[in-house]
């Protein structure tokens, strides 16, 4: 077989100096292990949010602030209910001419209403909300770091 230089140019060899993807001999070792992967960093412990002592508070704060809130409307209005079908003479008598007691009892159960709602609105500025933020705020951080591992 003669060597054709207009062919040659068809067949491409590799140089002789690269290795081939395999091994050649069995007892040539194989590729070095890739470097093992650091560790991640341990983050500091905290108890699960479900189980945090603010959660707790939270709970309690707005749990007191619904009771305030309806025993200072609902009660209010229990007991213009209790004064009218037990002593019914008591919201007969007038405070000024044309206007009865029992009328300005329940004329006054609306700006009760509306100090119930204030008041409810005040703990929750003060004491609520600012639990909430903080648990919030915690609870994306926790999981913008699940996220990440």
């Amino acid at each position: 077989m003669s060597h054709d230089p207009r062919t040659s140019h068809r067949h491409h060899h590799p140089p002789h100096d690269s290795s081939p993807p395999y091994l050649t001999y069995p007892w040539q070792p194989g590729p070095p292990p890739p470097p093992p992967a650091a560790p991640p960093a341990p983050a500091p412990y905290r108890r699960p949010l479900g189980h945090h002592r603010d959660l707790r508070n939270l709970r309690t704060a707005y749990r007191r602030q619904r009771r305030t809130a309806t025993f200072a409307a609902l009660g209010y209005f229990l007991v213009f209910l209790g004064l009218a079908a037990f002593a019914p003479s008591s919201l007969t008598g007038t405070v000024t001419p044309g206007l009865s007691t029992g009328l300005l009892l329940a004329l006054l159960q609306l700006p009760v209403t509306w100090l119930a709602i204030a008041l409810y609105e005040r703990t929750a500025r003060r004491r609520v909300d600012p639990l909430a933020d903080r648990i919030r705020a915690e609870s994306a951080g926790d999981a913008h770091r699940e996220a990440g591992r």
